[in-house]
């Protein structure tokens, strides 16, 4: 998959790179996990702006075509999205993130720093916290993923393990192999930064002041994000939605697209209708 012939990058002045999609008056912003990229929504892209919205993704900081931002933590990260949003509000839209995994944690920061810029959320296999960033579970989660670096290996040689083992057991090859090639991509210091920052992600006690439409996103087998998790961040959130999509695992969006779209565009036409 590859991003289309109406795809147009633009670096904001912040540093920050996005992709966008689209002229609609609603504009859903994709903010991707900590193995992605802009690159990882060719699917939404496309779909997103076929129904009638403005598509954008951006790379986080540190990601494909944006600056790394020091420290690498989430409330620079929610700084680093404020532009973002802040262009398609300019231009007279609304604003929907739409937030996986560590994405989905931005998404969190984002609303709770600035609650009045964001009309709405979709949070896909993602968590209101990765627990205690001194955890013996936390320490282990971080050594696991940064051991092979450390023993000399490349991001493009970690990455279809990586994946696979996020990936739903009967995965589609070729999806499996799109999701390492983005995954390859990803600078290994900003890697090593982000997986810093995600162990000290906590947003739990935010959940029941959010006030916005917000659909939790699951994937049946979702190790990392697993449905059990997701439905109860969504009892905790005011009128929120929950939805696990069978047949997926961490990685919805690329695994089984039409089905995550599907998804994304119902919530959507139910709370943000395009036309």
């Amino acid at each position: 998959m590859s991003m289309n012939a109406n795809t147009n990058l633009q670096i904001l002045p912040n540093g920050v790179a996005v992709v966008a999609q689209g002229t609609g008056p609603v504009a859903v912003l994709m903010l991707h996990g900590i193995g992605g990229g802009k690159a990882a929504w060719p699917a939404q892209l496309d779909a997103l702006s076929q129904a009638g919205y403005r598509a954008v993704a951006w790379d986080m900081p540190g990601y494909g075509d944006s600056a790394l931002i020091a420290p690498y933590d989430f409330a620079g990260l929610a700084q680093a999205l404020q532009p973002v949003f802040q262009a398609e509000r300019d231009a007279g839209r609304r604003v929907v993130l739409l937030g996986h995994s560590m994405g989905g944690m931005v998404a969190q920061e984002a609303y709770a720093a600035m609650p009045g810029q964001i009309d709405g959320m979709v949070l896909s296999g993602t968590s209101p916290a990765f627990g205690k960033a001194d955890g013996q579970w936390q320490r282990d989660f971080v050594a696991a993923r940064t051991a092979p670096l450390d023993a000399g290996k490349t991001m493009a040689q970690m990455a279809a393990g990586l994946v696979r083992a996020m990936v739903a057991p009967d995965a589609d090859a070729q999806a499996v192999a799109f999701a390492a090639s983005v995954m390859a991509a990803v600078p290994p210091d900003t890697y090593r930064a982000a997986l810093q920052a995600l162990v000290r992600f906590d947003r739990r006690e935010m959940l029941a002041r959010i006030g916005v439409p917000v659909l939790a996103l699951a994937g049946e087998h979702d190790a990392n994000a697993a449905p059990a998790v997701m439905e109860r961040m969504a009892q905790k959130i005011a009128g929120a939605e929950y939805l696990c999509l069978p047949g997926v695992g961490h990685l919805a969006c690329m695994e089984r697209p039409a089905d995550f779209n599907a998804a994304v565009l119902g919530f959507l036409g139910r709370h943000f209708p395009a036309r």
